[in-house]
């Protein structure tokens, strides 16, 4: 899990990241970066829209995002950025090894890496 002081909580700051960040569709997700210009570690967003499912299902794809992240950024940690992720229909059913890989290639295709 991602400490408090690194997460995006307020609509404000998930809208700010949308506006003025860059996005990267890949199969498993969607990201969004958005520099802060500064060396601190980056403060992640995660949302899942009720396409997706029913609130059990909703929380289930976060989660999986979540940890998806938590491993990728341990491996290499992006500073600097605030990052949300966007989960899809298909995150929910896509295989973990495959998401992590899905959370590579969008931070490279944002940019961030």
């Amino acid at each position: 899990m991602v400490p408090a002081a690194g997460r995006l909580k307020r609509r404000a700051e998930f809208l700010r990241v949308a506006s003025q960040g860059s996005r990267a569709a890949v199969h498993g997700l969607v990201l969004q970066a958005l520099p802060r210009g500064d060396d601190a570690p980056a403060r992640l967003g995660f949302t899942v829209t009720k396409k997706v499912g029913n609130s059990v299902v909703r929380n289930r794809t976060r989660r999986r995002l979540q940890e998806a992240a938590r491993l990728v950024l341990g491996d290499a940690p992006v500073l600097g950025h605030d990052l949300v992720l966007i989960g899809r229909d298909a995150t929910r059913g896509r295989d973990f090894a495959d998401l992590k890989d899905d959370v590579r290639r969008a931070l490279r295709k944002a940019g961030v890496v």
